[in-house]
């Protein structure tokens, strides 16, 4: 029987989009935290709109922290910075409604209470991950390439090389299949803030002959459908125009699609939330699947209960791409889902957690679930 032939999209935003930037705002809070207590337990929410930047959550941390200024701080590393904005570092209104994390939580993770010696896990859930050979970041290249398309515009409007461009920015790049190989790009759509002086003429001359075969490498081709603005001038973007709240691109920052979602968002939590750190180590083990040959497709899924250690399951699949006994069994002998070890086995109580915000938390290489380590089959 013949390979299935299809088309499959996966989009990115930048560091400027309002989620995103709820989400750097938090893990730089996150980042603060664990810099002065390892043991911070930290679960920050984020909402920005206009004038105003909204913190809420529960924190518990020895720590001595100035919330705001971390906001202003981040919200200035991103670049929105012009003071003839609703949302700029200097001139927002910080509301900090953040109090201690419940003590009943608290009390679970600190002793499991299937394992009074262990750490519980901070919540019930499921978890997954992913890894696909398609790419040399083992993710699907979908993906891969939408997030080279906005950090590149990132990267340009750092440099200052096109001064017209601004923070808030989304791509989406649409690739034909035969099976599971990428055959050709099809389709590259990329909306872009700007400042109003700008024609589209020179935002699409940009786009199409600079960014995307710089992004794309290998895959660039002039025969694609380029995309560039479709909605026309993009001069208001950011929180100025729209309201970001945290944690609302939890497919962006997994696998654009390719792979499925526990549904819980990762940034603002520490690692003691097995939504962020049991999803990383599930990453970590769908990687060491695939590069140790035992497919070419791998998704790990992982249960919780909270306060208890040991998981309700962990369950591999390799849809047909290698020998799902196998792979079920290499797990089983390498690999311990327990909270505890999962923290100490990644390192994950460093301020690390800034670096993952934007442009996905899997396939960036120095992240601890994305080392490569080669394991004896």
């Amino acid at each position: 029987m013949s390979e299935q032939t299809y088309t499959f999209t996966s989009e990115s935003v930048s560091e400027g989009h309002p989620d995103k930037v709820c989400d750097y705002i938090a893990d730089s809070i996150l980042d603060a935290c664990l810099a002065q207590d390892p043991h911070s337990h930290v679960a920050c929410e984020v909402l920005c709109k206009d004038s105003h930047v909204v913190l809420a959550g529960e924190i518990t941390t020895n720590a001595k922290v100035d919330y705001e200024a971390i906001a202003r701080q981040a919200i200035r590393e991103i670049g929105y910075t012009d003071p003839s904005e609703p949302f700029n570092a200097d001139g927002v209104k910080v509301t900090v409604l953040i109090s201690q994390q419940s003590g009943e939580i608290n009390a679970g993770v600190e002793q499991a209470t299937d394992d009074q010696k262990e750490q519980g896990a901070g919540d019930q859930g499921i978890m997954f991950g992913y890894a696909t050979a398609e790419s040399a970041e083992l993710m699907p290249l979908t993906l891969v390439l939408a997030h080279r398309l906005t950090k590149g515009l990132a990267e340009d409007r750092h440099g200052g090389n096109y001064r017209w461009l601004r923070p808030d920015a989304k791509s989406q790049v649409s690739i034909v299949y035969n099976g599971n190989v990428p055959v050709r790009v099809s389709s590259v759509l990329v909306s872009t803030q700007h400042a109003r002086d700008v024609s589209q003429a020179e935002i699409r001359d940009y786009v199409v002959n600079v960014l995307a075969p710089r992004a794309l490498g290998e895959w660039f081709t002039p025969d694609a459908e380029f995309i560039v603005n479709p909605s026309g001038s993009f001069a208001l973007g950011g929180p100025s125009a729209d309201c970001g709240v945290t944690g609302r691109k939890i497919i962006v920052d997994s696998y654009g699609g390719a792979g499925r979602h526990g549904g819980g968002a990762f940034s603002g939590k520490d690692p003691s939330k097995v939504d962020r750190s049991g999803a990383y180590y599930c990453r970590y083990v769908a990687r060491r699947i695939v590069q140790a040959g035992l497919a070419q497709r791998a998704e790990v899924q992982v249960s919780y209960a909270i306060g208890r250690a040991k998981p309700m399951s962990v369950k591999v699949d390799t849809f047909g791409t290698g020998d799902p006994a196998k792979a079920e069994q290499f797990v089983t002998d390498n690999f311990d889902f327990r909270p505890a070890n999962i923290v100490a086995e990644l390192d994950l109580l460093k301020p690390l957690y800034k670096s993952t915000t934007n442009y996905g938390h899997f396939g960036k290489a120095g992240l601890p679930w994305e080392k490569p380590v080669p394991v004896a089959v």
